[in-house]
């Protein structure tokens, strides 16, 4: 599931759990004036770069094995600051010491491949590190948003915003049951995925609505909220129905309907003995 905003689901797709997600993952004009965060798994310079030239933008962690040519730096260092430009980007990262690292830099990637033949070709992008002082290291990105707009550390408070994906997927799983189905049709898949989807539009839609009457002190934490609503689903649906006007059919009634025998030329067990036995008995 890639792009899914308040508003709107992007795109959705099926697949069996073999296929990588990052293969349903389609570029094109879409792209335009959207923000893409990655993580690992969807690291391609050949993305990145049609994201570019769809007029979109992306931010990215930086792969270990990931050494691109630095072109330029992006910000000036007073004092004896050690030169970068014209340097593989791995060959100078363990000597500097300064808070941030901000450089262009350009890479080599394959295009599509067109009669049979895949040309190469580079793109210039961004690399930004932010020094992780507790654990002596970067924390490294790369992206094509401007320098004037995002400094390094608006960049890595930007990718934090990765994990509330990671956030998002972990309530769908555990509150609305979409990490397994015990199915192989994709239709139903289908359904039970926008089902699961639906349920968290209603659900969030609830905490809206539960934060403005509520005090403003407080907190509603997303998770500890679906847990809430789920457990009070039956008495929403209730109530909601009362509220519409859709008066419920009467008990009795309900469950003679739903448990009646759908197939009458098939019997059931019951019925089989039933009539062995009565014959006998009349004989």
């Amino acid at each position: 599931l890639h792009n899914a905003t308040e508003q709107t689901i992007g795109q959705l797709d099926t697949a069996n759990e073999k296929t990588h997600d990052s293969t349903l993952f389609k570029t094109g004009p879409w792209l335009e004036n959207r923000l893409m965060l990655f993580d690992l798994a969807y690291f391609k310079y050949r993305r990145f770069a049609l994201i570019d030239e769809n007029d979109g933008y992306f931010v990215s962690r930086l792969k270990q094995n990931a050494n691109p040519l630095i072109t330029g730096e992006l910000r000036e260092w007073r004092g004896r600051a050690i030169p970068l430009e014209g340097k593989q980007f791995r060959a100078v990262l363990d000597d500097l010491d300064r808070k941030y690292i901000d450089v262009e830099v350009e890479v080599e990637f394959k295009r599509g491949p067109y009669n049979g033949t895949q040309s190469l070709d580079t793109k210039r992008f961004r690399v930004v590190g932010v020094r992780d002082e507790d654990a002596d290291d970067y924390h490294l990105y790369m992206t094509n948003l401007a320098r004037e707009e995002f400094f390094p550390a608006d960049l890595a408070e930007i990718y934090r915003c990765r994990w509330e994906v990671e956030l998002l997927f972990r309530e769908l799983k555990t509150q609305y049951e979409l990490d397994e189905f015990d199915t192989s049709d994709k239709h139903v898949v289908r359904i039970l995925s926008y089902a699961a989807l639906l349920s968290l539009l209603v659900s969030r839609g609830l905490l809206d609505l539960v934060t403005e009457q509520a005090n403003d002190e407080f907190v509603f934490p997303t998770e500890r909220w679906a847990a809430t609503f789920r457990s009070h689903a039956q008495l929403i649906l209730h109530e909601l129905g009362e509220f519409l006007g859709y008066s419920p059919p009467p008990l009795l009634g309900r469950l003679i309907e739903d448990a009646q025998k759908i197939h009458k030329q098939r019997p059931i067990l019951q019925e089989t003995l039933a009539t062995a036995t009565q014959s006998r008995c009349e004989a």
